[in-house]
């Protein structure tokens, strides 16, 4: 009997079996991964996001081997922990305040502490449908939960979290209407776990306005969207001002690490003890390496070449099934979208839970797994490109795509 409950120590790691046999991972480099029988898979999860110059990257394990000669944990203050915080405020304009955790649930959680204490209210507010990590207060609301999608009137709250719907103006108002607790409003720049929902233009600042209107924070929830359009806040690029942002994932290549930056008046009571903060391995030698590494080679990334890349790779994959009778759109950005089976990409959490089709996505991963690529089966699930994914690469993936398209055409054909 495995001792490893479930297989996995993270739920989004679970994958159907394929002819009877379960995936291991080995190893990876650049753009793709190996199993633990030697087959090469092109890997379109990358950690989730994490993973924005490959696998493996020679500089990023270079930087983090050093580190870990030096010592894994110090304990004390140490001599890569300012160089990365400096690094990474450096792309983070008036959010100039650096504290160091391990998680992009970690850093989600400390932001909205941060929150908190700084306005002296009670209650953060979420996006129904956002994934904003998996402790429990910003974990309700989660896309497929039975709170994610309400009413008017009958907005689920709890002592601690409420949510929103996301890209309805309108619910900002009411929702401030309604409650005065509110101390911050987390927000992704896109709501990225419901399938890449994009929003509406002029949305975010709507929110940001009504949230600061109302002596509320603004947190932009980066983890998954900070640095994949540029070495920047993707919330930025909106035109928001936000208070706070969590960032990881691809500020440190796939090691594990993550932070808080904020203005430095909201993040002052950390500074002067009022407020606490820990973590063992929070801002750890070899977490420091991987960003300083990692940023320094973000800043002269070709973004502008890898969406093309990736808006060509989505325009193909719908024209690949359009040909084999099957109507699929995407939705997102070129290095992060969705696939929906349909004509019309979602643009609400409620309209994205109708479209999510658990049997096409199933089958899309089976039949792209048997042909040497690796995507999520969730319907809310994304595809991600990383620098390693050459134009060669690329031509692979779209091999991949067409056999997918031929062996699903019968039956989702029309659907």
């Amino acid at each position: 009997m495995p001792n490893l409950v479930g297989d996995v120590s993270s739920a989004a790691r679970i994958l159907p079996d394929l002819n009877g046999e379960k995936l291991f991972i080995r190893k990876g480099k650049g753009a793709c991964l190996e199993d633990a029988d030697g087959r090469r898979y092109i890997d379109t999860a990358l950690g989730f996001g994490a993973v924005l110059l490959g696998h493996a990257n020679d500089r990023v394990n270079l930087a983090v081997s050093e580190a870990l000669g030096d010592s894994a944990a110090p304990s004390w203050a140490h001599v890569r922990e300012h160089g990365a915080a400096t690094a990474l405020a450096s792309h983070t304009g008036e959010l100039s305040k650096v504290i160091f955790t391990n998680s992009g649930s970690e850093a989600v959680h400390l932001a909205c502490r941060a929150a908190r204490a700084y306005t002296g209210r009670g209650k953060i507010a979420k996006m129904a449908g956002g994934f904003d990590g998996w402790f429990d207060d910003v974990s309700y609301g989660n896309v497929s939960s039975t709170e994610a999608g309400f009413e008017d009137g009958q907005r689920p709250s709890t002592e601690r979290t409420t949510l929103l719907r996301y890209n309805d103006f309108a619910d900002v108002e009411r929702l401030f209407a309604e409650d005065p607790d509110i101390a911050a409003v987390v927000l992704e720049p896109m709501l990225a776990n419901a399938g890449c929902i994009m929003a509406l233009p002029g949305y975010l600042k709507h929110v940001q306005e009504i949230a600061h209107q109302h002596g509320a924070l603004v947190i932009c929830d980066e983890v998954l969207m900070g640095f994949r359009l540029y070495a920047g806040l993707a919330g930025v690029l909106e035109g928001l001002d936000p208070d706070l942002a969590s960032v990881g994932k691809a500020i440190g290549n796939g090691v594990p690490v993550s932070a808080v930056v904020g203005k430095p008046h909201i993040l002052a009571g950390f500074e002067e003890g009022r407020v606490i903060r820990g973590g063992t391995f929070s801002g750890n030698p070899m977490a420091c390496a991987a960003v300083t590494s990692t940023l320094a080679q973000l800043d002269t990334a070709d973004y502008e070449a890898l969406m093309a890349r990736g808006n060509h790779l989505r325009q193909a994959i719908e024209s690949l099934f359009k040909a084999h009778g099957v109507t699929i759109t995407t939705s997102g950005y070129g290095n992060v979208f969705g696939i929906w089976l349909g004509a019309t990409a979602p643009g609400t959490y409620e309209q994205a839970a109708r479209a999510a089709n658990p049997r096409f996505t199933l089958a899309l991963h089976l039949a792209l797994r048997e042909a040497g690529l690796l995507m999520m089966p969730s319907p809310y699930g994304r595809i991600y490109i990383s620098f390693e994914h050459t134009d060669s690469v690329i031509e692979e993936m779209k091999n991949a795509f067409a056999q997918a398209a031929a062996r699903l055409s019968a039956e989702f054909a029309n659907a």
